[in-house]
């Protein structure tokens, strides 16, 4: 039996340029900076509030980020693993990495 190898052999994200800060949420809802804080840790969050935008759009800058700074071919990469707590569809997240490979020419 041969033996299957991998590795992971680069690393990359892309986070939405809108803040959502914790004074924002003040205006917005009956609490403070120091309850949410203290709870949770968190100061700020990242929006993406563009119609028509979900998580795929996030991970093409994510994966060409990646492309660059590893040097590598869009044509090498056997694997994209993709983690989210909020995909575009919950039902079939697997469309979403065939239309990543096609927007980054893998």
């Amino acid at each position: 039996m041969r033996k299957i190898t991998a590795a992971i052999t680069g690393v990359s994200g892309y986070v939405p340029d809108e803040i959502l800060s914790n004074a924002d949420l003040e205006k917005l809802v009956d609490t403070n900076d120091e309850w949410i804080t203290s709870r949770t840790g968190i100061k700020e969050r990242r929006i993406l509030r563009k119609e028509g935008t979900g998580t795929s759009d996030l991970a093409i800058p994510a994966v060409k980020k990646l492309l660059k700074k590893t040097g590598c071919d869009p044509k090498e990469i056997d694997v994209i693993i993709c983690a989210t707590t909020s995909p575009d569809c919950t039902r079939n997240w697997s469309y979403q990495l065939v239309w990543l490979r096609h927007q980054c020419s893998m």
